[in-house]
């Protein structure tokens, strides 16, 4: 028996700002967790510092939904940080993902082919910079300090 499987149309993108249609949008986790050794085998782990970071991919009028809050942030450097949520549901799975405090800056601005067809993106990387971090189905990503 086949069911539906997710795939990027399965997602809705909550931004936390304003309506934004985004093309595409990668999350990615880098986790410098490690394996302690002694006497150069294993024995144990160390905590490592984390970061989270992706990329949205726009076009035109996502640039332009961007660009709108930029203004009235005084900035692109000015825009305040947001939570980003993707979510998606088919049949009775669902996953939800959340990104705390995410920073945009601006890349790729121009990479235009003059060969072709394609629509022009732009590309905005984000930063995640909340001590909330990254929430995978309502479970945090981080452990909880130990003090």
């Amino acid at each position: 028996m086949s069911k539906q499987r997710f795939n990027g149309m399965s997602f809705a993108l909550d931004l936390g700002v304003s309506a934004v249609t985004v093309q595409k949008c990668t999350l990615d986790i880098t986790d410098n967790t490690k394996v302690a050794k002694r006497d150069g085998r294993p024995d144990g782990y160390l905590q490592g510092d984390v970061e989270a970071s992706g990329t949205m991919t726009v076009d035109a009028e996502g640039l332009k939904a961007f660009t709108t809050l930029a203004k009235s942030a005084g900035s692109w450097q000015g825009v305040e940080p947001f939570d980003i949520c993707f979510y998606a549901k088919v049949g009775t799975d669902e996953v939800k993902v959340e990104a705390f405090g995410c920073k945009i800056k601006v890349n790729k601005l121009m990479d235009i082919d003059k060969s072709s067809s394609d629509e022009t993106v732009y590309e905005l990387p984000f930063d995640v910079t909340d001590a909330d971090f990254v929430s995978i189905n309502g479970v945090p990503y981080l452990a909880k300090i130990q003090k």
